[in-house]
């Protein structure tokens, strides 16, 4: 039976699982999600004895069921492979009461890798499978690590093009060094004088617009996404999820059939949403937590019901979390309208035009699963130099707001359930806040010398995509303003 993936925002709009990771965005800027959610046809006792790539397949056949099952056996090869730099893909290490899963082990060092590696081999594959003869165009906003991650994986693959929208003055410098070095004959960096959430706006505003579309088609392009709206990347990262409780009933911390909490530093909604997922495939996970920084929209949503993205963006050291408009949440909030596209697109358009939508009390009945809590700049900074102290393990920026959430909801819940927190950067790729956090001695060294004293204070080896671009050229520099971002889309494809 092939699973019906549908639009948020149209019943009628429908597609088959490759067609949906082609397309990336439905036809009315809704988000493809299946008629129903699978089960899992393992039991734990096999899980926990299967590689990261069996429990890959076992997932993901369940999902993208218009692929053959050497088709997806050969994707999943070709992604979780010598680019990660643990046999494990995604350990968990205990530290403390808490079991950090750690998602970094990747080419560009942050979970975007556990999606982005496999990605490009979906979207080839699904352009075979459809016929597809124009060359595809990924168009993607970053806030920071996708658009690395989405270049790396990318680069060089035929048929495709890649053009990656930043805010300029909203990432680290080693995010930023990371996007600009990047090589590859089919890669395109931009920054935008703007932040996430604008860049964001005008790529969905560009996938919508009917005109360039046809200007594309007549010109042998079509566009595709790789941010976490795309159904392809979010099915790959459910995976972890089920793999970390095989882990933990493996390890012995929880008996099959036991729940686990799950708590994920939160941005735009997929990454908390792929766990969600997991526990609908049949993963017993009792809480989600929620993590937000300062940029607080989602826990406000998850206290009040109201989603309201009218307020001061705050830029902060967890840059992946500066964003306001959560856009994977419109998956969850179609659920629990009961798959109603009609009062989604309602929501959706309110976001639009009001800036604010107010869910239901019977919805907001639905969500009595998920935690939100934030935590502030300074809670954060103590967080990593906590850990530090008493567990002598470094937390990235975007870990310690979790952490910090996950001390909130242990407070106010009492709740002692065995805990994962999504670990979803290397300290390596937040150096300086992370090095003052530990002592603010530290911020007089420049970038790499920061990087060289985090390696003599933790031990860890400096991951190769650090190393990297240590001396490499600057391959990248067209700045923008937002206005002009198809403009510049027009001039890379000479149309």
């Amino acid at each position: 039976m092939n699973l019906v993936y549908r639009s948020t925002r149209n019943r009628e709009e429908t597609a088959s699982a490759s067609e949906a990771i082609l397309k990336g965005l439905t036809n009315d800027g809704g988000l493809f999600v299946p008629d129903s959610i699978p089960k899992l046809q393992v039991s734990v006792e096999d899980l926990k004895e299967m590689t990261y790539q069996d429990i890959a397949y076992a997932v993901m056949k369940e999902f993208l069921t218009d692929f053959t099952e050497e088709e997806l056996k050969t994707c999943i090869a070709n992604a979780y492979d010598s680019k990660f730099d643990t046999e494990e893909i995604a350990p968990i290490v205990k530290a403390g009461d808490v079991y950090y899963l750690e998602l970094f082990h990747g080419s560009t060092i942050a979970f975007k890798d556990m999606a982005l590696s496999i990605l490009p081999h979906l979207l080839v594959t699904s352009a075979k499978k459809n016929h597809v003869e124009n060359e595809i165009v990924i168009l993607t906003a970053t806030s920071g690590d996708t658009g690395k991650a989405a270049l790396a994986g990318f680069a060089d693959v035929p048929g495709t093009k890649i053009i990656v929208f930043y805010p300029k003055s909203g990432v680290s410098p080693i995010q930023e060094k990371q996007m600009l070095t990047q090589k590859g004959e089919n890669t395109y960096v931009i920054g935008i004088k703007g932040n996430f959430d604008d860049a964001q706006t005008g790529v969905k505003k560009m996938f919508s617009n009917k005109e360039l579309a046809a200007v594309m088609d007549g010109n042998g392009y079509q566009f595709s996404s790789a941010n976490s709206i795309n159904i392809g990347r979010l099915v790959p990262q459910i995976v972890y999820y089920v793999k970390a409780y095989a882990d933990l009933v493996k390890n012995g911390a929880v008996k099959a059939g036991d729940p686990m909490n799950v708590v994920v530093p939160t941005g735009n909604f997929g990454n908390i949403l792929a766990a969600f997922y997991a526990k609908q495939m049949g993963i017993p996970i009792g809480k989600f937590v929620c993590a937000s920084n300062e940029n607080k929209v989602l826990f406000d949503f998850f206290q009040t019901g109201e989603y309201d993205r009218k307020r001061e963006f705050v830029v902060t050291s967890s840059p992946s979390m500066d964003i306001l408009i959560s856009s994977n949440l419109e998956r969850l909030i179609y659920r629990i309208t009961g798959n109603d596209a009609e009062q989604c697109a309602k929501f959706m358009n309110a976001l639009t035009e009001d800036g604010a939508y107010e869910i239901t009390q019977e919805m907001r009945d639905q969500l009595t699963e998920f935690f939100g809590a934030y935590a502030t700049e300074e809670e954060t900074m103590e967080k990593i130099r906590q850990v530090y102290e008493s567990e002598h393990y470094v937390l990235d920026t975007h870990t310690a707001v979790a952490s910090v959430a996950y001390d909130k909801y242990v407070k106010d819940s009492g709740d002692k359930t065995p805990a994962v927190i999504a670990s979803t950067a290397s300290p390596y790729k937040f150096t300086r806040s992370v090095m003052n956090a530990i002592d603010p001695k530290y911020d007089v060294k420049s970038d790499f010398e920061l990087v060289d004293e985090l390696h003599r204070i933790s031990g860890v080896a400096v991951p190769n995509a650090i190393e990297e671009i240590r001396t490499a050229p600057i391959l990248h520099d067209t700045v923008c303003e937002t206005a002009a971002m198809e403009e510049e889309v027009k001039k890379i494809l000479n149309i």
